[in-house]
């Protein structure tokens, strides 16, 4: 049976390497799937995402033991490292040398290397991309981390009531980028639940 993420801090905070080696395995994709799609760019998440344990790895003796929740103690360094980059001489500088045609190549293989063939799947994908970054964030988090909204509010620092009104005016602005063609069934899971 697998160890809990409480018992192999527990383990890592008396020198167990290995336990160390087991958490980061456990929770790798859950991050890096995170940063992958709010940067839409695999070598810089690549880059945030070792960032992203190394700040684990230093700061594990602060983790609550106690609270366990793991996963979203994680998520928030997640989140707050993507958003340092985000504000980052490196992000800034490589926008400004950014041209369109290389945008339009690295669109097409992320596209081909992480969201299957489905036609929906890109449509949905590209409007979740163009969503502003508060309310991306909202969904990425509620929707393909399938986070609580509490959850979200204590991983971003903002108010639950904010974060309803990101969820809901993301969701708003997904139907109007979709064209309105949004079938009923993406709809529905696309609802915040309150």
């Amino acid at each position: 049976m697998a160890q809990t993420d409480e018992k192999l801090i527990k383990e890592i905070l008396k020198g167990n390497e290995s336990a160390m080696e087991i958490l980061v395995k456990r929770h790798y994709d859950l991050v890096h799937s995170y940063i992958y799609r709010t940067t839409n760019d695999y070598s810089t998440s690549y880059d945030i995402t070792q960032e992203v344990f190394i700040k684990m790895m230093k700061n594990i003796d602060k983790y609550n033991l106690e609270s366990g929740k793991f996963k979203n103690w994680l998520l928030k360094i997640a989140v707050n490292t993507t958003k340092d980059y985000f504000k980052s001489k490196t992000y800034k500088q490589r926008n400004e040398n950014c041209d369109i045609e290389n945008h339009q190549i690295e669109d097409k293989s992320n596209v081909i290397d992480i969201i299957s063939k489905k036609e929906e799947a890109i449509k949905i994908k590209e409007a979740v991309e163009n969503l502003p970054k508060l309310q991306r964030e909202a969904i990425l988090l509620k929707y393909y981390n399938d986070l609580k909204i509490k959850e979200i509010s204590t991983i971003t620092g903002d108010n639950e009531n904010t974060i309803k009104s990101r969820l809901y005016n993301g969701i708003k602005n997904l139907k109007k980028l979709l064209g309105g063609d949004m079938c009923e069934e993406q709809s529905k899971h696309l609802q915040p639940k309150m």
